[in-house]
């Protein structure tokens, strides 16, 4: 199964090295690729060096691709972790 959807970075830092790291956990509890792409850029969810490079801020739309057995369980976590504002305050 693949699946694609666009996320908008809401949380007032965007994806610092503390949010990045929380997207990689959350990606590595799952076997389906996932992929961040931001224009031309993209990046392995289970990288914290490629989603770092992205260096997305507030307001950066990206899209998420999950692919694989779990893809569907993989996107909605990692929409509601980006939704969440990484479960941060701000």
């Amino acid at each position: 199964m693949k699946l694609q959807r666009e996320v908008q970075i809401v949380n007032r830092l965007g994806l610092h090295a503390r949010a990045c790291a929380k997207l990689v956990k959350t990606a590595n509890q799952f076997e389906s690729d996932i992929v961040l792409h931001q224009n031309e850029h993209q990046a392995d969810a289970k990288s914290i060096m490629g989603l770092m490079m992205l260096a997305a801020t507030q307001g950066t739309r990206l899209t998420v691709i999950t692919s694989g057995a779990d893809a569907e369980d993989a996107m909605t976590q990692v929409q509601h972790l980006i939704n969440n504002r990484f479960e941060e305050d701000e």
